[in-house]
């Protein structure tokens, strides 16, 4: 079992909760970015910097996680991606993409990019909360869960 993160972009407090699990139930952590992060300093986790490039980590992501494994990542083109080869993926605030899910988070994405691109919204994310924390870990606990009861 392994669990696999975009670090580029995955908030910190959402790393350090999967490392957190990974201590204590006994599984392999790949960070994958595209520019050095600050790796833990634990034999279970590995950092991988891909070469710089549009989309470099979002490929080796696709290449190289399998079935039955975790990627964590925000990022809604890639989820698709990973959700097609039969991977499983939540988002750092704890909302996990799916085949009856994805339809919808690649419309509403779709339609937030063209909205700021006609200059009619603006703004990232919300600010990473205490909330989302508890979400993303209670997510993670039930999808770990279920991942290694399938092995």
């Amino acid at each position: 079992m392994q669990v696999w993160i975009d670090a580029d972009a995955c908030p910190r407090p959402a790393r350090d909760q999967v490392v957190k699990f990974a201590l204590k139930r006994g599984f392999a952590v790949c960070l994958v970015a595209g520019q050095p992060v600050a790796r833990p300093p634990y034999a279970m986790v590995k950092l991988i910097v891909v070469p710089s490039g549009p989309d470099a980590a979002d490929d080796y992501l696709v290449e190289h996680a399998l079935p039955g494994e975790l990627v964590i990542c925000s990022d809604v083109p890639l989820a698709d991606r990973l959700v097609r080869k039969g991977v499983a993926v939540l988002d750092p605030r704890g909302r996990e993409f799916d085949e009856r899910n994805m339809g919808e988070r690649l419309a509403v994405r779709n339609l937030f990019t063209d909205l700021r691109e006609q200059g009619q919204a603006g703004g990232g994310p919300a600010a990473y909360g205490d909330k989302d924390k508890q979400a993303f870990a209670n997510s993670l606990d039930r999808i770990l869960t279920r991942l290694m009861r399938q092995d």
